[in-house]
């Protein structure tokens, strides 16, 4: 039923959605990852707009992709129950339960698809960006053993101004971690090493949008 829901939204709201974000997708290497996404995959990204979750809905477009998303936006009634229809991982932050842990290993484990923003919240005006990553994408990434794919969003919406995204190689997060270090040592070695990962992609993807602006 999630998958159903998640390809109905796709068709209907797909003239919406290029209207206001009209993405232009950009890659770190083509030739290893591209918008298709084979097998069990974590999906981590800056976080710039609570539209970050649809823009990324559309760009890897034929993976159901299950998000872990905040408590917040389960609020409201009619939302709460459209996202938990799509198939959205409810996040509590408020209480200690790690009950959507459980969930998104379960999702792994079955070779489908978690997103997660790692920043946990939006960054607030002045605040250094993107924030240190929280630890639960490192510690899904270790427990399952699946590839961590990076991604990073300039979170140009609903101006004149097209949406500009980079799709990042999949990343083994074993190379961040050290032989003789504790698990909390390592969770947090690999969360350092995907946030600078995403920095990385935004570099590339300003100088690649550079390079574009000077050849026209």
């Amino acid at each position: 039923m999630i998958r159903f829901w998640n390809w109905f939204t796709k068709i209907t709201a797909f003239p919406v959605q290029w209207l206001c974000f009209r993405t232009k997708i950009y890659y770190e290497d083509p030739a290893i990852q591209k918008r298709k996404i084979h097998g069990a995959a974590i999906i981590i990204s800056n976080h710039t707009s609570v539209f970050d979750y649809a823009v990324w809905l559309f760009v890897f477009f034929s993976r159901t992709l299950r998000f872990q998303m905040a408590e917040v936006l389960f609020r409201k009634k009619v939302l709460g129950t459209f996202l938990r229809m799509l198939g959205g991982i409810y996040v509590n932050r408020n209480v200690y339960d790690f009950g959507f842990i459980a969930e998104s290993e379960e999702i792994l484990r079955k070779g489908g698809v978690v997103g997660i923003f790692p920043e946990a919240r939006l960054p607030l005006k002045g605040e250094e960006r993107p924030l240190p990553f929280k630890t639960s994408a490192a510690y899904l990434a270790l427990s399952s053993g699946v590839p961590v794919i990076p991604v990073y969003t300039d979170g140009s919406y609903f101006g004149l101004k097209r949406a500009r995204v980079i799709v990042g190689k999949p990343v083994d997060v074993s190379v961040f971690c050290g032989e003789n270090c504790s698990d909390k040592e390592n969770m947090r070695a690999v969360s350092n090493g995907l946030r600078n990962k995403v920095i990385e992609l935004e570099k590339l993807l300003y100088e690649k949008t550079e390079k574009q602006n000077i050849r026209s």
